[in-house]
């Protein structure tokens, strides 16, 4: 005779079976297409290059002025060269890297969260909540990202803390449109109801019941915005209002370059490479994961 904690036990298994096959069938999808490979082994390597920065290449060498050895070509003992304090450029790119992408995936992911939460209360609840926050994202959707980030940044004051505030603050509407858009398309479903009338709690059914359904949607959102966050990182600290010198940044890195443009080019070439393949990557990325996990596309 079966009983009851072994019916619960079985059906844990076939869900936890079903969630595996499931995300088995996504991978299988994403190797499919070639590009999003090429830039997922791309942003990997990129990551594993700037976590192992220290072993390269001391932070010190990035930091440290030698006016005796400025604005040497590329060599063997400066594969980038160096810049107009003597700087090497390769570490400067190196430990710069831990900081753009640090801000490029915190911005994402925080925004990310703070925007699914604003989206499904909105989407869920409906007026008068509804009204209130889409009015408030309408707000923050009328001013510029990078306007509203300098303005931020500007007020606060430089540094990654408040860089990363400006920019999570500019990116949260078009999180929460997204989650909203999904949890209206979601909540009149029979089984929505099944469970309201079952005597589900409101949490319980937004965390297990909706959120899994705009997943999808929301994974290929954040991937994707991580390379505008990384461009709007670079842009800031080109224009002074990121990271604090002489603590390496790609677009700082690019921004005191600007004057040795035409007598040292390779200054500015090498963060600009690096900014071009993180931002590409993670597009190639997010290209891959909305086919793999559009149902539609299924073969």
């Amino acid at each position: 005779m079966t009983t009851g904690n072994q019916v619960e036990n079985k059906t844990a298994a076939a869900i936890t079976m079903k969630k595996n096959s499931q995300l088995k069938e996504i991978w299988r999808r994403f190797k499919k297409n070639k590009l999003a490979m090429i830039g997922l082994v791309s942003i990997v390597l990129l990551i594993i290059l700037v976590a192992c920065a220290g072993l390269i290449e001391p932070y010190e060498t990035c930091i440290t002025m030698n006016l005796k050895e400025k604005l040497q070509p590329p060599s063997l003992q400066h594969l980038f060269g160096t810049d107009g304090y003597g700087r090497d450029i390769l570490a400067r790119c190196l430990h710069g890297g831990r900081v753009s992408l640090f801000i490029g995936f915190t911005c994402s992911i925080v925004s990310m969260f703070f925007g699914a939460i604003f989206g499904m209360i909105a989407g869920y609840y409906g007026d008068p909540l509804d009204n209130i926050i889409m009015r408030i994202m309408d707000i923050l959707s009328a001013i510029p990202n990078i306007l509203l980030a300098l303005a931020i940044v500007a007020a606060l004051g430089s540094s990654i803390f408040n860089l990363i505030l400006a920019l999570t603050i500019s990116h949260i509407p078009g999180f929460a449109r997204i989650v909203r858009s999904s949890v209206l398309g979601i909540t009149g479903q029979e089984y929505i109801e099944a469970a309201r009338a079952g005597g589900t709690g409101d949490a319980r059914i937004l965390l297990k019941h909706i959120l899994p359904n705009a997943l999808g949607p929301l994974i290929v959102q954040t991937t994707m915005s991580v390379s505008s966050m990384i461009l709007a990182a670079a842009s800031m600290s080109f224009l002074g209002l990121g990271v604090n010198p002489p603590q390496p940044e790609w677009g700082s890195i690019i921004s005191e370059a600007r004057e040795f443009l035409r007598t040292n080019p390779t200054m500015i070439l090498f963060p600009g490479v690096c900014i071009i393949l993180a931002s590409l990557s993670m597009n190639l990325v997010g290209d891959g994961l909305r086919d793999a996990l559009d149902p539609r596309l299924k073969s």
